[in-house]
């Protein structure tokens, strides 16, 4: 939308890169407005809060673009916001692949270290991680890979929620296992639930992220609902 505007040739890194950009200054802003007190710590509660604040806003922005968007514009945009991958080409997915594979890379390095902080912050402390450094590094690995992928998919829910909860209920929370586990059955999920909106609905093609979340409430309002189960 930009780019039409402003009259500039975008490459295909011009969105991946405005993606991750917009990422991790919505992502820290949250951080910095949702710290409070002497010792700068976010609470949970504090986070949810901030978090909708901050989405409410740059879902109001999106809309505007969408307002003032042209017909295919427009369409583009909401496709985008319901999920697809109708737009794959090889570019695309040399992009995500490398910005996955380095990003999963990256955060096995920081398995162990997130192990011990299962067991809580001061404790970890104690055992010699830098908790506020392991944090952010994971943060920024995480918000990288989000966005990138985001930037060609568009908006796929539930994913991230429930995979890794689903692999923690069939092998325990080590996050050495988790978080290679997670980035081979999340692909796996997408890949089946982009088989099923493409042949569901023929000759149309469901928005992948409608699959997703068809399917992923109710799996995530179950964990909810086990009192046995803590995320």
């Amino acid at each position: 939308m930009l780019g039409s505007v402003l009259k500039f040739n975008s490459g295909p890194w011009a969105l991946p890169v405005a993606a991750c950009i917009g990422g991790v200054v919505a992502t820290y802003g949250v951080f910095a407005l949702s710290r409070a007190g002497e010792t700068g710590r976010s609470s949970i509660v504090m986070l949810l809060l901030t978090g909708l604040a901050v989405n409410a806003l740059c879902l109001s922005g999106v809309g505007f673009l969408s307002y003032i968007a042209r017909d295919p514009q427009a369409r583009s945009i909401i496709f985008w916001n319901l999920g697809t991958m109708s737009g794959a080409d090889w570019t695309s997915v040399l992009i995500v692949g490398a910005a996955t594979v380095g990003g999963v890379v990256l955060a096995l390095r920081y398995a162990k270290p997130l192990n011990a902080l299962m067991l809580g912050e001061d404790e970890a402390m104690y055992l010699g991680v830098n908790v506020a450094r392991l944090k952010w590094a994971v943060l920024t690995i995480n918000v990288a890979m989000v966005a990138v992928a985001t930037a060609f998919t568009g908006v796929i829910g539930f994913v991230g929620l429930i995979v890794p909860h689903i692999l923690r209920l069939m092998h325990g929370a080590d996050n050495r296992y988790l978080i290679a586990g997670s980035a081979l059955l999340g692909a796996t999920l997408l890949s089946v639930a982009d088989l099923v909106a493409r042949v569901s609905l023929r000759p149309a093609e469901l928005p992948i992220g409608i699959v997703t979340s068809i399917v992923g409430v109710p799996v995530f309002l179950w964990l909810l609902r086990k009192r046995q189960y803590v995320f």
